[in-house]
């Protein structure tokens, strides 16, 4: 699964440090960790996503953001999430954080997505040295509780030819529709800029009518519950595909072909699906949905692309077919200029399945 090129469309980078990084960044700033033992460190990070507390989980990322607030940590951490995606076989990533969690050091916003930037780049370059190719860039995120959408749009606008792909909204969803923040869509849209944005996980079909509908959203994170709009039924149609009656919304979003930014394992954490053998991915899929697959946050949940994979291959009976076709829509679905997702599907997506 490893040697398969994938793409990565929902990875948070504060969600994906490498265990002894943090211990050693915490040791250099004086931050306090829940251990100094990296191998502990990364069970803990994993059994509070698992303990069914959204205190525990939401304490998780304290600790990751409270060592990324420097030029250099900053840097260091995107570096190393270049290297550790292009290891795992992945060929396109979009890495996505909110630059205004990352000011307690005094930086300023532009300052840090230059700094992440500056890690992509040199993760992008020693990977080619080793004789492993990957595109990367950012997406610039602004937290959805917070009032500050419109100026983080700006910043994503004025990095928008330095590595910012897209722009995204993340946090807290129930009671927080992307609605609040439509002056900001307006002006991304207005600027011709790419937009996904986190809803249907921790809220339901509403939130996705609400991105989709109000807000413009060319991709929608997570959306696995846009499978509550669905209900399923016994046998396959004429064409193989599972006998369901969609309603209006989960209709608009299939025949429109809005992408869906899944990710299993973190959808069983957060408890937005039951288990990965029984994840809507899998429905939605048959369905004709553009489904993509992805790890949210590979620290928290220990995963990475291959083993999300993996997962539904051994679980929910998914074949190479599959998984070059999940991998085919992220490609199609990601912000990166036309030429070049033609180029990488041409050079290196479809040649690494052929090769199976």
């Amino acid at each position: 699964m490893r040697r398969l090129p994938k793409v990565s469309l929902h990875d948070h980078l504060d969600g994906g440090l490498r265990p002894s990084t943090m211990v050693e960044i915490a040791s250099a700033t004086g931050h306090v960790l829940p251990t100094s033992d990296p191998d502990e460190l990364g069970a803990w990070f994993y059994e509070a996503a698992n303990s069914g507390s959204l205190v525990r989980y939401l304490e998780t990322f304290e600790h990751t953001v409270a060592v990324m607030q420097d030029a250099e940590s900053l840097a260091r951490v995107a570096e190393e999430a270049v290297l550790d995606l292009a290891a795992d076989g992945v060929v396109h990533a979009e890495l996505r954080y909110a630059p205004e969690q990352h000011l307690a050091g005094g930086l300023t916003l532009d300052e840090v997505v230059v700094a992440v930037q500056e890690g992509i780049d040199r993760g992008r370059r020693r990977a080619a040295e080793s004789g492993t190719r990957i595109s990367a860039g950012q997406l610039v995120t602004a937290m959805r509780h917070a009032d500050r959408g419109l100026e983080i749009a700006d910043l994503a606008l004025r990095h928008r030819d330095e590595g910012v792909l897209g722009f995204d909204i993340a946090g807290a969803e129930l009671g927080f529709p992307p609605s609040r923040h439509v002056e900001a869509f307006d002006r991304l849209h207005a600027a011709n800029f790419p937009v996904t944005i986190h809803a249907g996980e921790a809220d339901g079909p509403a939130s996705i009518a609400d991105a989709v509908h109000t807000c413009g959203a060319q991709r929608i994170g997570h959306g696995v519950r846009i499978v509550e709009d669905i209900e399923s039924g016994r046998g396959t149609d004429r064409f193989g595909m599972p006998n369901a009656v969609l309603g209006r919304l989960a209709r608009w979003v299939r025949d429109r072909g809005v992408p869906l930014e899944l990710a299993p394992s973190s959808n069983v954490q957060t408890g937005a699906a039951e288990s990965v053998e029984t994840h809507p991915v899998t429905l939605l899929k048959d369905l004709g949905f553009k489904v993509t697959v992805n790890t949210d946050n590979r620290l928290v949940s220990r995963t990475s692309l291959s083993r999300e994979f993996a997962l539904l291959v051994d679980g929910a009976g998914w074949g190479v077919d599959d998984v070059r076709r999940a991998t085919l829509t992220a490609l199609e679905a990601s912000f990166l200029p036309y030429e070049e997702r033609l180029a990488l599907a041409a050079d290196v997506v479809r040649p690494g399945y052929d090769a199976v």
